[in-house]
């Protein structure tokens, strides 16, 4: 089929079903890919290919992503397919916020005031007396609305955590739209493991709810919230919103919470118009919100809709594909297996008697499977937990391996951001906005590396060039750009955490930081009960959840995968045995079909081994071997 103004391209390199979902008349289309399977690549191209089919225009398409990465690279891949004019693509939140602004200048009131952390203003009312973790909370006091309260942890978390708790259930709780009064209900329901009553958390919420209002700030859950009531409640602007944003496409749909989908609903107003894409596979985020019938509900939320799926992986080995399809239980699932990729390396099982050990395995594989000439940023090292990650950073860094951190602060937190946002003039306005802050990164005298350079970039040249990225986003957003409104619009937008792409060393990423990126070679670490699944991790849901979770962990590897386990770890000073995570034997006979494994790497061999040397008196003085440090 020859399309208009020699943009045939749009299919070159596409398989039949990627054609079926890119050129496909359906609507609404969900498409269910798997990882590895083209995603983003028939995103871009459904979007370029409905425009030059004029059956959609530029202006008026909006792409929704959840990290500013995910939505800089959907933008930066529309513009090399030559649209012929840019989209709107943004998080939910960013996008929210500017529509929000939008319409409060439209009928002359002030723009939204946005609440930078929730943790700050709770802090602030547990200081004040307005609750605390052991006494009686905010609004109803210790015995009110709910009649009675359940008895109190005998210890109470600390204050720091205790604000962690209380953030995540309040946005956990505006995620699945739940009032305080429905909270101790649904979280009960759901299962939440929290260190203090469900009663207690309820109150905090509700109080925090009632100062914020007082405050006249909005959160950013908020965000979502006041634009999907005034899309429900205000017909003119709603009208307004359903022209402008005529073509909706969703990315990463398994991602989406209750709050979300309802904005979407509102977005489309009994429209058709909508492409999604998303894997249930890879659904990991129901503990912060996602909502499980995103995907697997969609038919039923819009009746007609049709379904497609790509099955294909072409990012990983047949090999690696194979393992990561034992991790879901399913290693003969020929959807799940499939690879458009040549043959590769068997994946390697190596149990370990405890974590340096552990560490000094997997820079031994490193050192082994680094393709010869690539960076060490063609290579990560993927733990459940950060705490897992500190110590296997030490171990890498004394055995001479570069490491990187990805992911870890949040821009917006970023010392040279914040610097630059505090320098901004609050009448700054427009292009003078996107000027001042290219002046900065020029002031700063830094530069990103070009990408495969292997130089090393500072941690501020990055943080910077993501700021410049996101004001020029900004300014192509809000009607009525200024200082004031970009720091918020920073922080709606830049939650997702810094980047480390760009600099040269092994990449260190918690299982959940590691969705949506991918490497030649990929160690996943800690494959032990109580890390996966991790320990609160106790019904079917939540099990089933780290599976996926895993299977996500093992899909980030193209060419080389290394999973491991130790038998023995230090906590608080003391050594504790640690059984393999129930899904590992799984993998080990993947492996063993694809490959021999040594025989001292079985899971069998090391746990009784483990076992037998715990069950010896250990002699005074002893300490273990020095292994020898692997050679460059």
């Amino acid at each position: 089929m020859a399309l208009p103004g020699g943009w045939q391209h749009l299919l070159a390199g596409c398989d039949p079903v990627q054609v079926e979902a890119i050129t496909s008349p359906a609507a609404p289309l969900l498409v269910v890919a798997g990882a590895g399977s083209g995603k983003t690549r028939v995103l871009t191209r459904r979007i370029a290919w409905r425009i030059a089919q004029e059956q959609a225009v530029a202006g008026r398409v909006l792409a929704l992503t959840f990290t500013r990465k995910a939505a800089g690279e959907l933008r930066g891949r529309l513009a090399a397919l030559g649209l012929p004019a840019p989209v709107t693509a943004g998080t939910f939140h960013a996008v929210a916020l500017a529509q929000l602004r939008r319409r409060a200048l439209e009928q002359g009131r002030q723009p939204p005031a946005v609440l930078d952390a929730k943790g700050r203003l709770l802090g602030r009312l547990l200081a004040g007396g307005a609750g605390s973790a052991g006494g009686a909370g905010g609004a109803g006091g210790a015995t009110g609305r709910r009649g009675g309260r359940r008895p109190p942890p005998a210890a109470p978390p600390a204050r720091h955590e205790l604000l962690s708790v209380l953030a995540g259930e309040i946005e956990w709780a505006k995620a699945r739209c739940i009032a305080p009064d429905g909270y101790p209900a649904a979280a009960t329901a759901a299962g939440r493991a929290v260190p203090l009553g469900v009663d207690e958390i309820a109150d905090h919420y509700a109080t925090y709810e009632l100062e914020r209002r007082r405050r006249g700030l909005l959160d950013f859950d908020d965000l979502l919230w006041e634009l999907v009531r005034a899309l429900e409640t205000d017909a003119a602007f709603a009208a307004a919103q359903r022209w402008q944003f005529a073509h909706l496409f969703v990315d990463e749909l398994q991602d989406a919470t209750t709050l979300q989908l309802r904005l979407v609903d509102a977005w489309l107003g009994g429209r058709a118009d909508l492409f999604a894409v998303g894997d249930p596979r890879q659904s990991v985020y129901a503990f912060n919100g996602a909502d499980p019938e995103a995907i697997t509900g969609f038919a039923r939320r819009h009746p007609g809709a049709t379904v497609l799926e790509l099955a294909t992986n072409y990012r990983s080995s047949p090999q690696v594909v194979s393992v990561a399809s034992a991790a879901l239980g399913a290693p003969g699932d020929q959807r799940l297996a499939r690879s458009g990729r040549p043959d590769g390396q068997p994946p390697e099982v190596r149990a370990c008697p405890d974590e340096r050990s552990e560490a000094l395995a997997v820079a031994y594989f490193l050192r082994r499977a680094r393709p010869p000439g690539r960076a060490w940023s063609s290579c990560a090292v993927l733990a459940r937990t950060n705490a897992q990650l500190e110590r296997l950073a030490e171990a890498l860094t004394d055995a001479g391996i570069p490491v990187v951190r990805a992911g870890a602060g949040v821009l917006a937190d970023h010392p040279a951001v914040q610097a630059t946002l505090e320098d901004l003039p609050a009448a700054l306005a427009g292009n003078r906005l996107l000027s001042l802050v290219a002046e900065r990164v020029e002031e700063v005298g830094l530069r990103l590396a070009p990408p495969g350079s292997g130089a090393v970039v500072p941690d501020d040249a990055a943080a910077l060039r993501a700021l410049a990225s996101l004001a020029e986003e900004y300014v192509a957003l809000d009607p009525a750009p200024s200082a004031v409104a970009f720091r918020a619009f920073v922080r709606a937008s830049a939650a997702d955490g810094l980047d480390a792409r760009g600099r040269d060393g092994v990449e260190l990423v918690t299982f959940h930081r590691a969705k949506g990126l991918e490497w030649e070679v990929v160690c996943v670490t800690g494959l032990e009960h109580g890390f996966v699944p991790i320990a609160h991790a106790r019904d079917d849901d939540a099990l089933a959840e780290e599976r996926r979770l895993l299977y996500v962990a093992l899909t980030r590897a193209t060419d080389r995968l290394h999973c491991s386990w130790a038998a023995e770890r230090t906590f608080g000073g003391r050594r504790v045995r640690r059984d393999p995570s129930p899904w590992l034997p799984a993998l080990e006979r993947a492996c063993r079909h694809l490959g021999e494994l040594p025989a001292r790497a079985t899971v069998a061999a090391a746990l009784a081994e483990s076992r037998a040397a715990l069950a010896a008196p250990e002699q005074p003085g002893a300490a273990h071997e020095p292994l020898p440090r692997p050679k460059p």
